[in-house]
């Protein structure tokens, strides 16, 4: 075979296909070409059957494991054309409506017309037993939405545009997807196409286009707000918005206002007016912040007074307890049983969990039926274990579906709400935006609902501030809880934690003790140390697993002290390498993945399917499909942390653990995952861990603010450690710079 490592096309007949993942079409395939037997690799986002002609782009390459291979960036597929191949392909079942019987039947009487018979004469099928014309109909039109897909995908390979993003084009615009990318060639970097936009600036240099073209500005201006939702914007200040789009299209501010006229005539951009300043948003993102701030200033102006509890009722709720509510637990008791929406706050150690105990026993002697969920499937078990009641991830209290263009859609909605009187949502601080709405729209009206969550810590990691927003507008019902009671007061951690917030410096433990600074005066001292304890010192002294009862928090991902660093080192000792353990290194990402690795989903995947075994089925029987009683699901979520249980070279898959959810993965999926040795601040939200490492060296203003700390230290339950210089933690405590999140959420509810 010609080993070539340049560029090239080649063609063949579909032979064999060896493996396809469904979730991002890589296919492991062979062909025919000329005459020799070809390996095949690739995304190939159509499906794919024996005895097609596809015309491949890529490149040879000979894989140490696999052998030769052709990687194949972009296939178009082609009819085939000899009686053989025909009835080979028909045989297949790539056309609905025809099986092994009928597509021999179809051969033997049609031949090399068979195609053009489906296609134009479909009513001549009729003359074969077994095919009414209801049939012959629902085969051609079938035959044709393959044929123009096949077409829509030719033409725009001449602009190298992949198969993946063909298919897109060809479901928005149909037939006409070539000449929408001719007519815009920035149609392919819309939301819901997703081409880079330096790709769609070339492909329109490529037409001639110019740099004040007004579908570039557009594009500009929606790839802008689309990146900063990744920041937390659900908006951006419209003045701000054009001066970022001025600089980074190379082109006047005059043109930009030019092209936000369009796109707002265009509805592709909305444009509101807060408090004498104008904010530009995707419309949905406007309409999911708009429609939160409506449906909450309904729950928050509506009030029970006939509800409220009264002393004697809590009084028989602490008897039932054996606990004694303070003033203000008391206080969060009654506003919680007598408005439609109330929010708990507090920090650690503060009661927030005995006082929503109350509310749920209250609750339940009053008859009401309750739900609990938490944004993350650890935190819903945490609230669960902490409560006794079951608990759900948001996602799955909503019966998540599918997704369409990497957005969730749900079963409970405005058509199909949620059925309890009492909804409880714990970790609100995570929550953002478009999960809120979808919440929302699941909520009746006339059923409580009750936020808790910290707001001191940072906010979600998608966009807006929904918690904090909530809490500053003024017109929710909100109690914080502040004093820590005498057993939380014993830990330094939860003092501490209270400390940061009033500015104070930490006390650090000396011999005995659950908060600690190990002083280190360089990166390289700070990282063998966080090494050190992971491996060596904690196991040995408090019994800790390495792996699973220590996390590592990072503010950052990048430097010596970064996420991706220590995971490297931490991997290398604390899972290294072992004849019995399978891995693979990553192409798109830093990462060498072995067997039994520490993982995490760095983002949200709704179609992923899993499989939830009983809770004694072993690892051996989960590997080898022994296992009985098995509940299916999809969706894998960003932030959740799991275990590789096993690699299977040949199949290039991941067989993955997350909590108690069984999910495999295709090497090319492992984007998707990294390990989870070490991870930042912001992805361990929700998350509680018996001890926590905090490595903090030279401060920069960009990470090291007093929430981002605040919020590592109230993830540890039993033990804090922070490696590094002291320096550095005063630092933080005096950077209360609050993370600026364009939202006008609060504004929204007060609106009305």
């Amino acid at each position: 075979m010609d080993q070539r490592s340049e560029y090239c096309e080649i063609e063949g007949c579909v032979e064999h296909i060896t493996y396809r993942n469904e979730q991002n079409g890589f296919t492991v395939f062979d062909i025919d070409y000329q005459g020799e037997l070809v390996c095949v690799v690739g995304e190939i986002p159509d499906e794919l059957a024996p005895g097609e002609n596809v015309k491949l782009s890529g490149t040879f390459s000979s894989h140490p494991t696999y052998g030769d291979q052709f990687k194949a960036t972009l296939c178009i597929k082609k009819l085939p054309e000899s009686v053989a191949a025909i009835r080979k392909y028909l045989e297949n079942g790539t056309i609905k409506g025809i099986g092994k019987s009928t597509a021999k039947k179809i051969v033997d009487t049609f031949g090399k017309n068979s195609f053009d018979v489906i296609e134009n004469s479909p009513e001549e099928l009729t003359s074969i037993k077994g095919i009414t014309l209801k049939k012959a109909l629902g085969i051609s039109q079938e035959f044709k939405k393959q044929n123009s897909i096949r077409s829509v995908m030719a033409q725009l390979s001449a602009y190298s545009i992949p198969g993946a993003l063909s298919i897109k084009l060809w479901k928005k615009f149909g037939d006409a997807a070539a000449d929408a990318v001719e007519l815009n060639p920035y149609s392919v970097c819309a939301p819901d196409i997703g081409a880079d936009f330096d790709f769609a600036d070339r492909l329109a240099a490529s037409f001639g286009i110019s740099a004040a073209n007004i579908n570039r500005i557009k594009a500009g201006l929606i790839f802008i707000l689309a990146h900063n939702l990744q920041n937390g914007h659900t908006c951006l200040p419209v003045d701000k918005l054009l001066t970022m789009c001025s600089g980074f299209l190379c082109v006047s501010e005059d043109d930009c206002i030019a092209g936000l006229n369009v796109a707002c005539a265009d509805k592709e951009i909305t444009v509101d007016n807060f408090s004498s300043r104008d904010f530009a948003y995707l419309p949905e993102m406007y309409d999911a912040e708009s429609y939160v701030g409506g449906r909450l200033a309904l729950f928050s102006k509506k009030r029970d007074m006939s509800h409220i509890p009264d002393d004697n009722d809590i009084s028989v709720i602490e008897r039932e307890t054996g606990i004694l509510y303070d003033s203000v637990q008391r206080e969060a008791i009654k506003q919680a049983m007598s408005n439609d929406l109330f929010i708990m706050t507090g920090g650690p150690g503060t009661g927030k969990t005995t006082t929503l105990n109350a509310i749920i026993l209250l609750s339940e002697m009053r008859g009401e039926s309750v739900a609990l969920a938490a944004p993350t499937g650890r935190a819903a078990k945490r609230i669960a274990e902490l409560t006794g009641h079951e608990a759900k991830t948001i996602h799955r209290l909503l019966e998540c579906d599918f997704s369409e263009n990497d957005r969730p859609k749900f079963r409970r909605n405005e058509k199909n709400p949620l059925k309890n009187d009492v909804l409880i949502i714990d970790e609100m601080s995570m929550v953002d935006i478009p999960l809120f709405s979808s919440l929302l729209r699941a909520v009746r009206l006339g059923s409580r609902l009750i936020l808790v969550g910290d707001k001191n810590q940072l906010p979600s990691v998608g966009p807006g501030n929904v918690l904090g927003n909530m809490i500053s507008c003024g017109a929710v019902a909100c109690v914080e809880l502040t004093r820590i009671f005498r057993q939380a007061a014993e830990s330094m951690i939860v003092t501490n934690a209270h400390k940061l917030i009033n500015g104070e410096a930490p006390s650090y433990s000396t011999s005995s003790g659950d908060f600690f600074l190990l002083k280190r005066q360089n990166y390289t001292d700070a990282a063998d140390t966080v090494t050190d304890l992971c491996s060596n010192r904690l196991p040995k002294s408090y019994g800790f697993s390495g792996i699973w009862d220590i996390q590592t928090l990072c503010p950052g991902k990048k430097g010596e002290l970064g996420s991706q660093n220590l995971n490297v080192l931490l991997q290398r000792t604390l899972n290294p390498p072992s004849p019995d353990k399978h891995e693979f290194k990553s192409p798109f990402s830093p990462y060498l993945f072995r067997e039994n690795d520490k993982i995490m989903q760095i983002k949200n995947n709704y179609d992923i399917p899993w499989k939830r075994y009983p809770s004694d089925t072993s690892v051996e029987d989960i590997i080898s499909g022994a296992a009985k009683d098995i509940e299916f699901g999809t969706g894998i979520f960003n932030g959740d942390i799991g275990r590789i249980l096993a690699i299977n070279p040949a199949k290039r898959t991941i067989l993955t653990l997350f909590d108690d959810r069984v999910a495999e993965y295709s090497f090319d999926m492992s984007a998707e995952i990294e390990p989870a040795y070490a991870i930042t601040v912001h992805k361990s939200q929700g998350s509680e861990y018996d001890a926590v490492i905090m490595p903090l060296m030279r401060p920069t203003e960009r990470l090291y603010f007093r929430n981002l700390l605040y919020t590592a230290v109230t993830r540890a339950k039993k033990l804090l450690i922070i490696v590094g210089c002291g320096e550095s933690v005063d630092y933080m405590i005096k950077n209360n710079r609050k993370t600026v999140r364009y939202s006008n959420l609060d504004k929204f509810i007060l609106r009305g």
